[in-house]
């Protein structure tokens, strides 16, 4: 299993990139929101993937950050949901974005990537829902650096740090954390938080725990 791909980028393209790792070239898809972010031609990039093996296919996809990768294959593991509709709604939403449309059961969100009808969309809600607590969960454990390591022959190239995950994975990963502690259940405390996220979004963890206890409190 290829789980890193870390090397010079040779093409760039909306869907796919080219990266040369020590004189071999491999084509990974990513999503449109990943391949904007990405260095320019001759610049080292590292990229987490995910292999995709069939009878007469092999295909990566890649992520710059293994919170995005779980993501990916949660969503592949939704009948009807392959690797590139994965990253369709990926690409329009993020991970982060992602989570909360799951975790506040907001299918139109989701319907917003290219190819996905409402059904689908629904499905993907109603699969995940009780999932998107745990990864919400793991979001700052799995928001970690994907800096390009470049071995010495390779070709010559400036080291360039991928973009990390903003601090707000973090944030919400610990408030779902403290929620959960205080004895909420993993959905309502992962729903409370991400309407807190999105009306906040880059608010600190202490101001979304108090948010989202704010709108879990019981109504008059």
């Amino acid at each position: 299993m290829i789980g890193r791909i870390a090397g010079v980028i040779l093409h760039r393209a909306a869907d796919h990139v080219l990266i040369d790792v020590r004189g071999v070239g491999y084509i990974v898809h990513v999503s449109e929101r990943t391949a904007a972010s990405l260095p320019r031609v001759g610049e080292a990039a590292a990229l987490y993937t995910d292999l995709l093996v069939r009878e007469d296919l092999l295909q990566l996809f890649g992520f710059p950050t293994l919170l995005e990768k779980e993501w990916h294959r949660l969503l592949t593991s939704v009948q009807g949901i392959g690797a590139k509709a994965s990253l369709a709604i990926l690409g329009t939403l993020g991970p982060e974005g992602v989570g909360r449309a799951i975790a506040l059961g907001d299918w139109s969100a989701v319907r917003k990537a290219p190819g996905i009808g409402p059904k689908l969309a629904q499905r993907v809600v109603l699969e995940l829902k009780d999932k998107a607590p745990q990864v919400i969960a793991m979001g700052g454990s799995l928001t970690v650096d994907v800096g390009a390591v470049i071995e010495d022959d390779a070709p010559a190239a400036a080291p360039r740090k991928t973009p990390a995950v903003p601090r707000s994975a973090a944030a919400s990963a610990e408030a779902l954390s403290a929620l959960t502690n205080l004895g909420y259940g993993p959905s309502e405390a992962a729903a409370a938080v991400a309407e807190a996220a999105a009306t906040e979004p880059d608010a600190a963890t202490a101001a979304l725990i108090r948010a989202a206890l704010k709108s879990l409190a019981p109504k008059d």
